[in-house]
């Protein structure tokens, strides 16, 4: 009997988790705009009956929302076009410089901006690699996401070539350690970054499939 609640539990707490992060987007994008389209439904009397196990209320709210997400994204599609214009690129450009101007939102504004360039734009393989390096003591081992090179000024002050390396923390992933590791110190993995995820989610009882260590060439 406990191995087959196990086995369930394997099966059916992914789709749970996924679900709620689904429900807790919609409602999170569509809050803010449920109102103003629900009064317009209720005006324009389009839903006034439920439908199925639906009551009237829980149809407008249903519709509300799923009108929202599609003007929602409508707006993004548009505005990518608008954004491609010159005129708008100019602008936009304006507005950029403005923000760069003013205390307090200029660091804000730049550091999310540097980011999501970093992730999204830039071509360079952020967090693609996976290494394993000695924290917090050099017989101990983590797994790790390479984000890039280490500013010159820290290589420098060592005397040697560092690498910046994100540490996730267990079980959750969106926080962890910023490493400055020395080049030779690091130890790359013949592992998807996404596998190295699920087992320190998992908190290591989801097993890659046989990593590869081989030394980093210098």
């Amino acid at each position: 009997m406990k191995k087959h609640f196990i086995t369930g539990l394997v099966f059916l707490l992914p789709v749970v988790v996924t679900i709620a992060v689904v429900i807790f987007l919609i409602n999170f994008l569509t809050q803010p705009f449920i109102g103003m389209v629900s009064a317009a439904l209720i005006k324009l009397d389009i839903i006034n009956r439920g439908f199925l196990f639906l009551t009237p209320e829980q149809l407008l709210r249903y519709g509300s929302q799923f009108i929202i997400l599609i003007l929602l994204f409508l707006f993004t599609v548009l505005l990518g076009i608008i954004t491609r214009l010159f005129l708008i690129k100019a602008l936009f450009r304006i507005g950029d410089q403005v923000l760069h101007r003013i205390p307090v939102v200029n660091t804000v504004y730049k550091t999310t901006q540097d980011i999501i360039k970093t992730l999204f734009v830039s071509d360079k393989n952020t967090f693609k690699q996976v290494v394993m390096v000695p924290f917090p003591r050099n017989d101990i081992f983590v797994l790790g996401l390479i984000a890039r090179e280490s500013p010159d000024m820290c290589s420098k002050a060592v005397k040697e070539e560092l690498v910046s390396v994100l540490v996730p923390t267990t079980p959750n992933p969106t926080t962890g350690f910023l490493l400055m590791i020395k080049k030779s110190d690091l130890i790359i993995l013949d592992l998807k970054p996404e596998d190295a995820i699920k087992y320190i989610v998992s908190c290591g009882v989801i097993i890659p499939q046989s990593p590869i260590p081989t030394p980093h060439s210098t």
